[in-house]
């Protein structure tokens, strides 16, 4: 028998790699360098005898070893969290409520899973969302109305406490017909005259207006959507484009129901974060949900980049 050599931070390490798909973003999500990352890879192969990861032009592979011991990591990872959530509701006996505010429309198509394996962990804590549009979303936590609120910017202000959750592509959306569909990159001037589909908010709420549009001076017909099925279904019927996370028209892009190109040559990136007073930021509940946030999405979203 082997004698085992496994620590948590090999487990950790292993399960960031399988998530994260290059060495440099796993050693972001765990908190190490490259080399230290590099390192445990090695001494496991030798310990192993056989190697752990395979390299495949910039990003590694795991091996069937590896995909082995990925699957032992998760389960052992998350037998861990139980039992710590555990011992803190021994510890601590939690109740409450936590109100989730949004600042973007489209987290709604990734929070409801978090949400569903929430309550299974935290039967005792009620959530609940903060509907409606908000002009300053983390004004809600300073006025006790909203308990966590996800932004997509970490401004300084008194008081408030921001966890990174990830960063993802925004990508231009336009019918599979669009007279630019061989292009393998938009830029803003492609966006001239166009009409832009957006959701009902504000324009210094858009990414693509905000970042692209507005800098470069350019001009365009905005129309509005309060759903991104609606959006995509507009865009499919040639009534203008849009510019939507990488994330969220996947499927739509699989069945050629529209066509998704980048934005710039070095694409347009949006991140997320929740923010959190300090005092609710050290409630073991709250900091589980980000935890779970990241986790799930992670394992679920695709295109995503670890945001530090």
């Amino acid at each position: 028998m082997i004698e085992s050599i496994l620590e948590i931070r090999h487990l950790r390490m292993l399960n960031a790699l399988a998530e994260a798909g290059s060495v440099s973003r796993a050693a972001q999500r765990v908190h190490l360098t490259q080399s230290a990352v590099s390192h445990q890879l090695k001494v496991l192969g030798e310990h192993y005898g056989v190697a752990m990861v395979k390299r495949q032009g910039q990003s590694v592979v795991l091996t069937e070893a590896g995909l082995r011991l990925v699957a032992a990591a998760r389960a052992v990872t998350q037998e861990i969290q139980v039992a710590e959530r555990d011992l803190s509701k021994l510890a601590n006996k939690p109740s409450g409520t936590l109100r989730i505010a949004l600042e973007c429309h489209t987290c709604f198509d990734w929070l409801m899973p978090i949400m569903d394996t929430f309550r299974g962990h935290w039967g005792e804590i009620e959530l609940d969302l903060v509907s409606g549009f908000h002009s300053d979303p983390l004004a809600l936590l300073g006025d006790g109305r909203a308990d966590l609120v996800i932004v997509s910017e970490a401004s300084r202000r008194r008081g408030i406490a921001y966890q990174p959750l990830f960063r993802f592509e925004i990508l231009a959306v336009m019918s599979p017909e669009h007279r630019f569909r061989a292009k393998r990159i938009l830029q803003a001037r492609d966006f001239s005259g166009q009409t832009l589909i957006t959701y009902p908010v504000p324009e210094d709420r858009i990414d693509v207006i905000r970042h692209v549009l507005k800098p470069a001076g350019i001009r365009f017909q905005r129309r509005t959507a309060e759903l991104t099925i609606a959006i995509l279904q507009l865009v499919a019927s040639r009534r203008g484009i849009a510019a939507l996370p990488s994330w969220g028209i996947k499927n739509y892009v699989d069945h050629d129901y529209v066509i998704a190109r980048r934005i710039g040559p070095k694409g347009l990136w949006s991140d997320l974060f929740a923010a959190t007073t300090k005092d609710m930021a050290g409630q073991s509940y709250v900091q589980d949900f980000i935890a779970t946030a990241k986790s799930t999405c992670f394992a679920t979203l695709d295109g995503l980049v670890v945001l530090n």
